[in-house]
């Protein structure tokens, strides 16, 4: 199938490692011209070097916070300076920390609120003028599995992505008639290091050892195995691509089939 990304132009958060570099590097394959931003430096800027490399694509690379709306904006202007406009955009940033709810202080909130919620408002605001100029665009965020199922240890992030979630299926409705889509990509047990650290802060309060919590947390999925980035980004690639031309306000569930919610 050819998913209509070829010159396409791809703005991935978060996107030096993990779930956002394997979206990055599925719309590369695809023969989009794609743009990573993530706070870390030099990583973001070799993670750019080796899709490029594996790719062939045209890729840039921007160290940006995704707390802050300028950092945000510098990376839309050098977008659009290097490739004339975006076309398609992933809203992603770290999770905020483990804990119950007597483990978070205001401070604590706050800062989960800017991270997770605040950010995707802020990035998203940064390129619709550049998809309105262009006739649309498609918006993907990647939020967990928590907006339909709590997990336990995880309230920060159970609130303020299940926040996202909703603000992605508002603006579905509100974007739609200038052809923007916007569609939710949810994560299960994905081998990457934020899983891996989550399994980690699982043992040291347990005690039990990682490696019988990772066993046991794999036993879970009915596919018997976690998912690997690759798989996870082609997942997003597809919602980003024209072959999803009819798809909007939608959550996109890659957990192999451990999710028992209905809906």
């Amino acid at each position: 199938m050819d998913l209509g990304l070829e010159g396409k132009s791809i703005m991935v958060a978060a996107a030096s490692r993990g779930l956002g570099y394997g979206i990055a590097d599925q719309v590369a394959k695809e023969g989009a011209r794609v743009s990573i931003a993530a706070p870390t430096e030099p990583r973001v800027h070799e993670s750019a070097q080796r899709l490029r490399e594996e790719t062939g694509a045209d890729v840039i690379s921007c160290v940006f916070d995704a707390r802050d709306e300028k950092s945000i904006a510098r990376w839309r202007d050098a977008t659009i300076a290097e490739f004339g406009g975006v076309d398609g955009l992933v809203v992603n940033a770290g999770g905020p920390p483990a804990g119950l709810f007597d483990d978070f202080d205001d401070e604590a909130w706050q800062a989960a609120y800017e991270l997770t919620l605040l950010s995707a408002v802020r990035m998203i605001r940064s390129v619709l003028p550049s998809m309105r100029e262009r006739g649309g665009g498609s918006i993907v965020t990647v939020t967990s599995s928590s907006v339909k199922e709590p997990i336990d240890m995880l309230l920060l992030s159970n609130v303020m992505r299940s926040g996202v979630t909703s603000l992605a299926k508002s603006l579905s409705q509100q974007l739609a008639a200038e052809g923007i889509r916007v569609n939710n990509l949810v994560p299960g047990a994905i081998n990457t290091d934020r899983l891996r650290g989550l399994m980690q802060t699982q043992a040291d309060r347990t005690g039990v050892p990682f490696e019988e919590i990772s066993k046991a947390r794999a036993a879970t999925v009915p596919l018997a195995r976690f998912g690997e980035a690759g798989e996870f980004g082609q997942a997003g690639a597809f919602l980003l691509s024209d072959a999803a031309a009819y798809i909007t306000g939608e959550t996109l569930v890659i957990d192999g089939g451990a999710m028992k919610t209905v809906w």
